[in-house]
């Protein structure tokens, strides 16, 4: 009998026995398939990263909208450390997880003001220690408009004064040759204060 018969016998005969259940082959069992694995502590997230957060949509306005899901714990936008201008992302955080997760599930992709809201929960293990420090640095008596005015107020060398006349100037050179070039017959006006001053000269005193 060839190697290819033996097989062939062995196979037959191990069938046979375990149809008959006089087999020394058990059949595992595995029970039901386990489950696919979620991510570990999204179930407990209570923080949310907002994206793509429209101008005018701010912290008043984002407390006011979405206390209406459940109570709000904390929340901020993230804003530039010099100007406050908002960069357009931020957090929430709520007291409970099944309020984020509604809101996660509601909030995404809602329009807002013309632009797509980006809701994604924050699993605990990834929230950054020192994610809220910054929390209450523009929440009160924050001005734009004042920090504007300050920085445009501020004293200025005169190295500095002339390179912002030197830049005022170019500035209208460029808008005059687009004039020009567009075939618009128009004078434009000189500027006025347009002098760069220049550095005082060191005047030498004789000896008396």
């Amino acid at each position: 009998m060839g190697a290819k018969a033996k097989k062939k016998t062995r196979a037959t005969e191990k069938s046979s026995a375990l149809d008959n259940g006089n087999s020394d082959y058990l059949a595992l069992d595995v029970g039901a398939a386990p489950g696919i694995p979620t991510r570990g502590g999204e179930d407990k997230a209570v923080v949310l990263y907002i994206g793509r957060i429209p101008h005018g949509f701010y912290e008043n306005e984002m407390e006011a909208f979405f206390q209406q899901f459940g109570k709000i714990k904390r929340l901020m936008v993230m804003r530039n450390k010099k100007t406050g201008k908002s960069k357009h992302y931020g957090f929430i955080e709520f007291e409970s997880p099944e309020v984020a997760r509604v809101v996660e599930e509601c909030m995404h992709n809602y329009l807002v003001y013309e632009s797509l809201l980006q809701v994604r929960r924050v699993p605990p293990e990834r929230n950054h220690p020192r994610l809220w420090r910054n929390i209450y640095r523009f929440s009160e008596n924050f001005d734009p408009v004042k920090i504007e005015r300050k920085r445009q107020d501020k004293e200025r060398t005169l190295e500095q004064q002339q390179k912002v006349v030197e830049g005022i100037i170019k500035r209208d050179q460029r808008r005059r040759k687009r004039i020009k070039a567009a075939g618009i017959d128009y004078e434009c006006p000189e500027l006025v204060g347009s002098y760069i001053p220049s550095a005082p000269k060191k005047i030498k005193f004789d000896d008396e």
